[in-house]
């Protein structure tokens, strides 16, 4: 070729590239996605967050900021939307996906708590012939004016990801020239975080593998970025650093994701689940995160290059908390709520408020706070109020996760009960034999989340790497191997959730009884029936615990 072909070449590329930018378009597009989690039906404001309404200030606020430099705002989720509050669930989800459609949501995976609501109707789960225990589900997806995203939920019957109206396993759009791929995910233990009847015949695919899959395929079809949501989760504890993760746990499912993906693959990981700020690079990619229930919102800025569609920059900013006053202000501009949001709070507010308020005539002498404990004033309150409920040996829950906030000082209302445990979970009382209630203790000597319970203690010890479980019930009688022991516990754990029951409470050994009440009315009449006070001090079983364990007890030591 000579030097004036070389020339010609040379120029028609650069013309084609000049070309490829529109006009008044700039070189390059700045793309801000915004990234909310678990938010759990938390629509409007309170003491520690400001709900929907007020990250919709912000999102309102970003999209002004972008709109100014020819940008554009993603608002992305990732799962676990509406289940948790009373002004949600009083609608079974509906009011979220209000909310959600009124703030222009771009996409949203669906969470495990999205099958809580289980059929249409009052029902949890199904009950009658014909009920689909995905009803209430599909009905919020028919709602949504945003698709919901599930590409690892796979349905038994066809092999494949679900095909449910307005659910699918990714989407290609284009925002501001720039064409965006967004897959959504769940967690692996979807299928044990829910209530099981929900959730028959589908089985959750490999997470790694699905996302690299479905991205190749967006790469394909032309996407310049791609962005994972994920309910998935992991934990940081040091924001202030992107790229120092000393502070992770790398051990964490989304941290096992992006270690697993090929750097570059995807772009961005809006992580969820595990209700735990992260705002971090892992192998080449960010992931953000945040504490549930509206507290704050992730974000990362992507700058491209608007001819070749390759990303130049990008910039992965803190969670930012979403209380504010009437001075602050987000990239420069005020923040003001949107008033279809604020309407949707304001009739979500309305039908909670009557029932919210009403005293259970009993005063708390201090908080009972949600802590990481499982010998905490309210983890005892709940186990040991469902045994005082139902004749039973013992009171078994899963305290960490079964139970979502405090109980504040003061006057005690139904909304604070709901709040605690928002669960539509029916009572079950069964018989188990002591050998197989050892297994279920065994199975958790060793791991953090023990469940709870109320009326034994249990002691191990550990003998040349054997273990030894001795349960002892509150009278101080020894629990022998065929000893039958009645324990109340709840459906959700009944049907091997949290994987707490499993060795007892086996399918074919047992039937449901949904003729028992809901373990939070258990709760509501309990304490309409207790004493006038309650102090949190008579509820802490430190000075005498209920589990027993050496520290450290060597993981060889199994049982």
């Amino acid at each position: 070729m000579s030097r004036n072909q070389h020339f010609i070449v040379l120029l028609l590329s650069l013309t084609f590239a000049a070309c490829a930018v529109a006009p008044g378009q700039p070189d390059e597009i700045t793309l801000s996605i915004v990234g909310t989690n678990d938010v759990h039906g938390a629509i409007a404001a309170t003491d520690e967050a400001g709900g929907l309404v007020a990250v919709s200030a912000y999102v309102d606020a970003l999209r002004r900021a972008r709109a100014a430099d020819g940008g554009a705002v993603l608002l992305i989720d990732a799962g676990d939307m509406w289940q948790g509050t009373l002004e949600s669930n009083l609608v079974e989800g509906a009011a979220v996906v209000e909310a959600y459609n009124a703030m222009g949501v771009t996409a949203a995976a669906i969470g495990n708590h999205e099958f809580d609501f289980g059929p249409e109707g009052p029902n949890a789960i199904p009950l009658e012939e014909g009920q689909d225990p995905r009803g209430n589900l599909k009905q919020r997806a028919r709602e949504a004016a945003f698709p919901l995203l599930a590409a690892n939920l796979i349905d038994n019957t066809s092999g494949e990801p679900v095909a449910w109206d307005n659910v699918r396993p990714s989407i290609l759009i284009e925002a501001a020239g720039i064409k965006v791929g967004i897959v959504g995910i769940l967690t692996s233990n979807t299928l044990t975080t829910t209530i099981a009847a929900n959730t028959s015949n589908l089985s959750i695919a490999p997470l790694a593998e699905t996302i690299a899959a479905q991205a190749r395929q967006l790469r394909d079809d032309g996407a310049a970025l791609i962005v994972v949501a994920a309910h998935a989760g992991g934990k940081c504890t040091d924001l202030s650093d992107r790229l120092d993760l000393s502070s992770c746990d790398m051990s964490a499912e989304v941290m096992q994701v992006a270690s697993r993906l090929e750097p570059g693959l995807v772009d961005y990981i809006v992580g969820g689940h595990k209700h735990n700020p992260i705002a971090h690079i892992v192998n080449g990619t960010p992931i953000t995160s945040n504490y549930a229930n509206t507290f704050s919102f992730g974000r990362v800025d992507f700058r491209i290059d608007a001819a070749t569609q390759r990303v130049v920059s990008r910039q992965v900013f803190a969670p930012q908390q979403t209380k504010f006053d009437a001075q602050t202000t987000y990239e420069g501009y005020p923040l003001i709520t949107n008033a279809d949001v604020e309407a949707v709070a304001l009739r979500a507010k309305a039908r909670a408020q009557a029932l919210k308020q009403e005293s259970l005539g009993v005063t708390l002498t201090g908080p009972f706070e949600l802590e990481p404990d499982i010998e905490s004033a309210i983890s005892n309150l709940m186990t040991e109020a469902m045994l005082d409920s139902f004749e039973a040996d013992i009171a078994i829950h899963n305290v960490f996760g079964g139970l979502r906030s405090n109980l504040p000082p003061g006057e005690l209302t139904y909304g604070d009960v709901f709040e605690m445990f928002p669960f539509d979970n029916i009572v079950t009382i069964h018989e188990v034999s002591g050998r197989d209630l050892r297994h279920v203790i065994a199975r958790k000597v060793h791991t953090q989340r023990k469940p709870g319970f109320a009326g034994m203690r249990v002691f191990a010890s550990c003998d040349d790497g054997e273990m030894s479980v001795e349960m002892r019930l509150n009278d101080g009688r020894v629990i022998g191997d065929d000893d039958r022991i009645r324990v109340v516990a709840n459906d959700f754990l009944a049907l091997g959730g949290d994987d707490i029951l499993t060795p007892a409470f086996r399918g074919e050994d047992f039937e449901l009884r949904y003729n028992m009440p809901f373990a939070r009315d258990a709760l509501v009449s309990w304490f309409r029936a207790g004493p006038d006070t309650l102090a949190p001090e008579d509820f802490r079983s430190h000075d005498a615990p209920k589990w027993n364990v050496p520290d450290p007890l060597p993981a060889t030591c199994q049982y």
